[in-house]
């Protein structure tokens, strides 16, 4: 029998968000229900509600999520009702080209629900990122639930199943970030928090945090910066060159998302250094760089999705060290909120007073 929950939904481009009744159905094949416990409410979220990835509406929002699975279809068999889970949006089909070469954090072909949750009214949801779960309860394919262990705290380790695995993976996973490397994060929201946080993991020795709010590179600090940078007050290229012997950092991750920090992170970046894009640009951005110092300048320019992550192997990892404090899952959470909070927590984005609120059911 389909269930009726509370959920929130984005009925119109740039339209505050409502708490309405939706329509969750049984899990079909390959399908599970999920109760929630938490969500946390990234910027994608917002970027969904503003029409910025594209004008499916009305949207479910929500998918930086934990909770437990209730219910599975027929075929599933890596997860059971009582497995507590975060959701991932990168479900790995196994069989794709990326898949076959060993690389599957690069699939091509990641699976979603096969079936639609719903209004009342029959209207079909479009779920954030296939996963929908500013809800009590939703459904995703079987393989965007990943069991880790049950000790760990919702709010916490779900924030995993976006942004901070994002800034995470973008450090370790895609800019390689190892021992004794030098390292620069322009932007230090939850994301470039994330990458802060990876990259001390990983043992850089020097880590540089930058952004233009002091309250944020404080938080940036707290995750293991060595250094920070006021972008107002600085030229960052210069002081990041000033604070690695001249050179430049071996790695430079720009969390921002747009050109003019993306030249910064290029040009702040060691020769044959890396740069990380995993800052979301929109549709219309566009770079210019002279082609000789693409050349000159060696190294490797990255795009991160999601982290680069294989969320089977790394969302239990990283739990692990959240469990043995080792990682500080906790301070990116600044407040648990209700579901009709969503809003209001989108309005606090803007003034940059939260790293993650998070929804608590």
């Amino acid at each position: 029998m389909s269930q009726l929950v509370r959920g929130v939904v984005a009925r119109g481009k740039g339209k505050p968000v409502e708490v309405t009744t939706i329509v969750v159905p049984d899990p079909g094949p390959g399908e599970a229900v999920v109760r929630v416990k938490t969500c946390g409410v990234c910027h994608t979220d917002l970027h969904y509600r503003e029409g910025g990835i594209n004008d499916d509406f009305p949207f479910l929002l929500g998918h930086e999520a934990a909770g437990v699975v209730e219910s599975v279809g027929a075929g599933v068999t890596d997860v059971a009702p009582g497995d507590f889970v975060v959701l991932n949006w990168r479900a790995v089909c196994g069989n794709c080209r990326a898949c076959d070469k060993g690389k599957p954090w690069y699939c091509f072909a990641t699976h979603n629900a096969a079936q639609k949750m719903r209004l009342e009214d029959g209207t079909e949801l479009a779920p954030a990122l296939g996963i929908g779960a500013f809800a009590e309860k939703t459904l995703v394919h079987a393989g965007q639930c990943t069991k880790v262990d049950p000790r760990a705290r919702a709010a916490a380790v779900g924030l995993l199943g976006c942004g901070v695995m994002a800034g995470l993976g973008a450090a370790i996973n895609t800019g390689g970030v190892s021992r004794g490397d030098s390292v620069a994060v322009i932007g230090c929201g939850g994301v470039g928090d994330g990458a802060v946080a990876g990259a001390a993991l990983a043992g850089a020795t020097t880590i540089i945090a930058i952004d233009t709010d002091d309250r944020k590179l404080e938080w940036a600090r707290g995750f293991g910066a060595t250094h920070t940078i006021n972008a107002r007050e600085h030229d960052v290229v210069e002081r990041v060159r000033e604070l690695t012997g001249g050179f430049g950092a071996d790695v430079v991750v720009e969390a921002v998302g747009r050109p003019e920090t993306y030249r910064q992170a290029f040009y702040a970046r060691d020769l044959a250094g890396t740069v990380v894009l995993v800052g979301v640009p929109t549709p219309d951005m566009k770079i210019e760089l002279p082609l000789l110092d693409v050349f000159g300048r060696g190294g490797a320019l990255k795009s991160s999705w999601y982290g680069d992550c294989l969320p089977s192997r790394d969302f239990p990892m990283l739990t692990e060290l959240y469990l043995q404090g080792r990682l500080d899952l906790d301070a990116f959470v600044t407040e648990e909120i209700p579901l009709d909070g969503v809003e209001r927590a989108f309005a606090k984005m803007h003034t940059g007073d939260v790293l993650r609120s998070v929804v608590v059911f």
